[in-house]
C-alpha cells in the first residue's frame, strides 16, 4: 500500500466519523431529552469536531473491513469510541490533571469554556458513546451491541483508561508529597497499556465484533491491538521529547517536567526506539492470518510509529 492510499483511507475514515459525530451532536433534542443546553453542546463540539487523525475510528472501520463490513455499517461504533477518546482528552487537559491550554492547535475545552463546562462536556461525551452503541444503527443484533458496550466500557474504565490515568498520577507523585515514583519497566508498560493501549485495542476488538470474527481471529486482533497500543505510546513519548509544539499541536516536554513514568525515561531514547520497532513487527506478524486483507492495518502500525504529530 502506498502512503497516498493509506492517507486517503485515513481521511475517509475521519470524514465519515466527523459526519456521524456531527449528527449525534446536532442541536435538536432526541427522544427522551428535554433540551440540549447551547453552551454544553458547543463545548462538546469544540472537543470532538474538526480535529484529530481519528485513528481509533479508523481502526474500528478497517478491522470490520477485514470481514467485509462496509464503512457506513461501522460508522456508529467508530463514532462511539471517538466520543470516549475525546472525553478523555477534555478531562486530561483539566487543571486537576495535565493542566494544558492547547490541544490540536487550539484552546482546550476548559480554556475556551471554563473548567465546570469542560467537566460536563467530558461527562456528556462519555455517556453519548454508550447511547450510540445502544442504537440499532450500531449493529442489528442486540447481543453484539451489548458486547460492544462491554468492550468499550472495560477499556475506558477502572481496569482500562481511567485506571491507567490513576496509575500515571500516582507515579508522578501526586499522592506522595510530590515525589515521583521509580517504576520498573513492567509497571510502566502496564500503566501505558491501560491508559493508552486499552482504547486502541478495543477499537480493533470492536471491528472484529462487528464483522463476526471467530475466536482465533479475535485473538489475532487482540495481539495486534496490544502491540499497536504499546507502540503508539512509545511514539508519543518520543514526540514529547523531540517534537515541537507547532508540529504536535500541544505543549511538549511536559513528561520530563512532570516526572512521568515513560519507556523513554526508563530505557533511554535509542533502546525505546528499538522496542518501538519490535512492537511494530509484532503487530504486523499478528495480522498474518488475514493475508493481504491485513495490509491496511499493518500500514497503520507503521504510521503510528513514524508519525510526527
Amino acid at each position: 500500500m502506498t502512503d497516498a492510499s493509506f492517507t486517503t483511507r485515513l481521511k475517509a475514515a475521519a470524514d465519515l466519523t466527523e459526519a456521524r459525530l456531527a449528527r449525534a451532536l446536532a442541536a435538536p433534542p432526541l427522544e427522551g431529552e428535554r433540551l440540549r443546553p447551547e453552551r454544553l453542546l458547543a463545548a462538546m463540539r469544540h472537543g470532538s469536531l474538526d480535529g484529530g487523525k481519528r485513528l481509533r475510528p479508523f481502526l474500528v472501520l478497517e478491522s470490520a473491513a477485514l470481514f467485509g463490513i462496509a464503512p457506513n455499517a461501522a460508522a456508529t461504533a467508530a463514532a462511539a469510541i471517538e466520543c470516549v477518546h475525546c472525553y478523555s482528552l477534555v478531562h486530561d487537559d483539566l487543571p486537576a490533571m495535565d493542566n494544558d491550554l492547547l490541544r490540536r492547535g487550539r484552546p482546550t475545552v476548559h480554556a475556551a469554556y471554563g473548567e465546570a463546562t469542560g467537566i460536563l462536556a467530558g461527562d456528556a461525551l462519555l455517556t453519548l458513546a454508550f447511547d450510540l452503541l445502544a442504537g440499532e444503527d450500531a449493529h442489528p443484533d442486540p447481543g453484539v451491541r451489548i458486547e460492544l458496550v462491554r468492550v468499550l466500557a472495560r477499556a475506558a474504565g477502572l481496569g482500562g483508561m481511567a485506571g491507567g490515568q490513576m496509575l500515571d498520577l500516582t507515579a508522578e507523585g501526586r499522592f506522595a508529597d510530590g515525589v515521583p515514583l521509580a517504576l520498573a519497566l513492567t509497571e510502566i508498560r502496564d500503566l501505558q497499556a491501560m491508559k493508552t493501549g486499552a482504547l486502541l485495542a478495543a477499537a480493533v476488538n470492536m471491528g472484529g465484533l462487528l464483522g463476526g470474527a471467530d475466536t482465533a481471529q479475535r485473538e489475532a486482533l487482540a495481539i495486534y491491538g496490544r502491540a499497536l497500543g504499546a507502540a503508539f505510546q512509545i511514539a508519543d513519548d518520543i514526540l514529547d521529547l523531540e517534537g515541537t509544539q507547532e508540529a504536535v499541536g500541544k505543549a511538549v516536554g511536559k513528561d520530563a517536567e512532570a516526572g512521568k513514568a515513560t519507556v523513554v525515561a526508563a530505557l533511554g531514547r535509542d533502546a525505546a526506539g528499538e522496542l518501538l520497532a519490535t512492537l511494530v513487527a509484532e503487530a504486523e506478524t499478528a495480522l498474518s492470518p488475514f493475508g493481504a486483507r491485513g495490509t491496511v492495518l499493518a500500514e497503520a502500525a507503521r504510521f503510528v510509529a513514524e508519525r510526527k504529530s
